[in-house]
């Protein structure tokens, strides 16, 4: 699994979705489990949503990315 690649496709579907937008902010975890379509350990998804809401917010991707390289 390319941690880089799926983080920056969860920010592009959840760009471009409004529901997906409203869903992440109301449920970061569960949104990121469905538009990868993997079932990973609750620490590392968290870990993945977390990098994904530093993108969304225009932060540093790999400084996130980092953080989880570990994980996986």
């Amino acid at each position: 699994m390319d941690i880089k690649q799926t983080i920056a496709d969860t920010v592009e579907k959840i760009r471009k979705d409004e529901k997906l937008q409203s869903d992440f902010k109301t449920d970061p975890v569960r949104t990121v489990e469905t538009l990868t379509g993997v079932d990973l350990p609750d620490g590392a998804v968290d870990k993945i949503a977390d990098a994904v809401k530093v993108r969304l917010t225009a932060g540093n991707l790999d400084g996130a990315v980092d953080k989880i390289k570990g994980l996986l």
